[in-house]
């Protein structure tokens, strides 16, 4: 999976101009109305500046006299102020209507739900219908336009002002505490699609990063069925694992962590359930290998400062059977 997550990422940056859902291709539209109005505006006024350098330039048979002085231009002064005007309703027509068609068109009973919750630093994905919870990277089927299956994102925070912005499949939403914000997102095509927390939310908001994997039905079926289930409990041949089990079990992560099918039930921190499932940790920034879950495990601030996870301080025994068993955690 990682192989193909690193190619999707590598065809699909956060480029606004290459939109890849309906709400993304409505807003291009919108940016390239917005964009040929401003270059129509900038040729006129730089070639007029342009004409009046040439035309008007100091000449050595020009005399120092003042030239005589003109006050006033009705039809001049008319052209600037009415021209600004239709320009400016022109743009708030069409930007009420970008508005309108992504966010009050009717929800289609097709529509599959996820309820996002934005935390410092990082995403809870919830999809209440279906009975998975996981982190950090949201997945999604693919919508084809002849029976759409639109994603709708019902938005919230657990702390600060937070974000979602997926710049290829729609614009910004906010996540506001103890506010409901709802957008929705319809891929057409899978792969990965990336994204960031777009609202200053402290120290480790570069480090926010989003991931939505816009997979097939059959796949996006797989994986949710994958999801369901509990976490790994037996680890035949794997001593290490069975310990780190037992020693992550008997510390303070499960007050912030939840591994579904044991006594874990935090919800301060990240769902760990299928941890090893992932392709990154940390909300995006840091790859998902061994190496990377023992320094994060040991002290979250070497990778990623700022981060509210304290620093375990396990000895190194501990940290080796600990991140055994996390690596296990499909």
């Amino acid at each position: 999976m990682s192989l193909i997550a690193g190619t999707a990422s590598a065809q699909s940056p956060t480029n606004i101009f290459d939109p890849a859902g309906t709400p993304a291709h409505t807003a291009f539209g919108l940016s390239m109305l917005v964009l040929s109005i401003t270059l129509v505006i900038f040729l006129i006024v730089a070639g007029l500046l342009l004409y009046a350098l040439i035309r008007f330039r100091h000449r050595p048979t020009d005399s120092d006299r003042e030239p005589a002085q003109i006050y006033g231009s009705n039809q001049i002064e008319l052209s600037w102020t009415v021209i600004p005007i239709l320009i400016v309703v022109t743009l708030f027509l069409t930007t009420t209507r970008v508005i309108l068609v992504t966010e009050a068109i009717p929800k289609p009973p097709s529509a599959m739900d996820v309820t996002v919750i934005g935390h410092q630093f990082w995403w809870e994905y919830n999809y209440p219908k279906l009975g998975v919870v996981t982190a950090n990277e949201l997945h999604v089927p693919i919508s084809d336009p002849s029976s759409p299956t639109p994603t709708y994102l019902t938005m919230s925070s657990a702390d600060v002002s937070h974000s979602f912005w997926i710049p290829r499949l729609a614009g910004k939403m906010d996540l506001i505490p103890n506010r409901v914000n709802t957008m929705w997102i319809d891929p057409q095509a899978t792969g990965l699609y990336l994204g960031q927390c777009a609202q200053y939310c402290g120290t480790q908001h570069a480090k926010m990063l989003l991931r939505v994997y816009a997979q097939t039905p059959q796949d996006f079926a797989a994986w949710i069925e994958q999801q369901k289930k509990p976490a790994v409990q037996d680890f035949p041949g794997n001593a290490a694992a069975a310990e780190g089990q037992s020693v992550f079990m008997k510390n303070a992560c499960i007050n912030c962590h939840a591994i579904k099918g044991t006594v874990a039930t935090g919800r301060f921190g990240p769902d760990l359930t299928h941890l090893a499932s992932r392709d990154t940790i940390a909300s995006g920034p840091i790859p998902n290998t061994p190496e990377n879950i023992r320094k994060w495990v040991d002290d979250p601030n070497t990778l990623k400062p700022g981060s509210l996870m304290p620093a375990m301080h396990l000895n190194d025994h501990d940290l080796d059977v600990i991140t055994a068993y996390l690596t296990q955690l499909h």
